[in-house]
């Protein structure tokens, strides 16, 4: 391959991702006049220019996308064939560095961590919490292994692969409208009183999809709040009013008492897919079955099925 190795590749890798030459370095683990030196040498072997350093943050040039685009191909098969050698081997052992979306973290980890870790003690995990189109934006820069997030993402070079269906549900204040109601259609929503979460949360579109609503629906609430956390939107409506929607998973947090204001819907019910995506150069396949296998043994038997409703999309 015109003499690049494949620490020069890792190396185009690291500083397409971070955009500062000081940051790659950093992540490589080695100096950074080590790092510019090698890039440097690489695109005279090339005799092209891959970065363009009068930019602040760099900039990849055209042709240099297509470089390092095949630089990850080549990073990842060589990275198979160890996986290939771990799994002839019968060892299963490795890192994993997974991403999950908030609304899904705080509910589902604590629900099968333990248990995996306990089954693959020489599989290292970590997780990193982060918003849908982060996400996807870091398996596509391969600085994560796979995400734990809603689909359908119908994103190019991205495999999914479901793993539950969660019921949508409603929370309501005692003196809202809804609270009221015996028999729940999505029919029944409106925009007053609905607290969301903030932009660039799946979970918000998701509602405001199901409900067919605008993006604008907080005007009649008591205050404008902005946040990404499921909790503190449901203590709101306990303190102003009003109602929200919650994932089942997190309102199986909630105490006994709270379990009253939450509200079902009639079947078929709205849902949502929580699926294990990662890249299509992915090559831990092996590891990520095992983690497919321990979170689908984690959540409740109904949940594997989604013939009990339709799945809301998000996008």
């Amino acid at each position: 391959m015109l003499g690049l190795n494949l620490q020069q590749l890792e190396y185009l890798v690291a500083v397409d991702n971070y955009k500062q030459f000081t940051i790659a370095a950093e992540k490589c683990f080695v100096t950074q006049p080590t790092l510019s030196m090698q890039i440097k040498k690489a695109e005279e072997q090339l005799d092209i220019v891959i970065f363009d350093r009068t930019k602040q943050p760099i900039l990849t040039t055209p042709v240099g996308e297509k470089i390092i685009a095949q630089a990850r191909v080549v990073i990842n098969e060589y990275n198979r064939m160890e996986e290939i050698v771990r799994e002839e081997s019968g060892r299963i052992e490795g890192s994993l560095t997974i991403g999950i979306i908030p609304s899904l973290a705080p509910y589902l980890l604590p629900l099968f961590v333990g248990h995996f870790k306990k089954n693959n003690p020489l599989v290292n995990i970590s997780f990193k919490e982060m918003i849908t189109e982060d996400l996807v934006k870091a398996l596509k820069q391969d600085l994560l292994d796979a995400a734990i997030l809603v689909t359908p993402l119908e994103e190019k070079d991205i495999i999914e692969q479901a793993l539950f269906y969660e019921d949508v549900l409603i929370y309501a204040h005692p003196q809202h409208s809804l609270h009221q109601v015996k028999s729940l259609k999505v029919d029944n929503l409106t925009s007053s009183g609905l607290w969301l979460l903030d932009e660039g949360h799946c979970f918000r579109s998701q509602v405001l999809n199901l409900c067919e609503l605008q993006a604008n629906v907080s005007a009649d609430l008591p205050l404008h709040f902005e946040s990404g956390s499921l909790d503190t939107i449901r203590k709101m409506v306990d303190a102003e009013g009003g109602y929200t929607l919650l994932p089942a998973l997190a309102a199986q947090e909630l105490v006994f008492d709270l379990h009253k204001q939450v509200k079902e819907f009639e079947i078929p019910v709205p849902l949502r897919e929580v699926s294990l995506v990662y890249s299509r150069a992915f090559y831990k396949r092996l590891l990520l079955e095992r983690l497919s296998v321990s979170i689908k043994a984690s959540v409740p038997e109904e949940m594997l099925h989604k013939d009990r409703g339709h799945v809301v999309e998000w996008k």
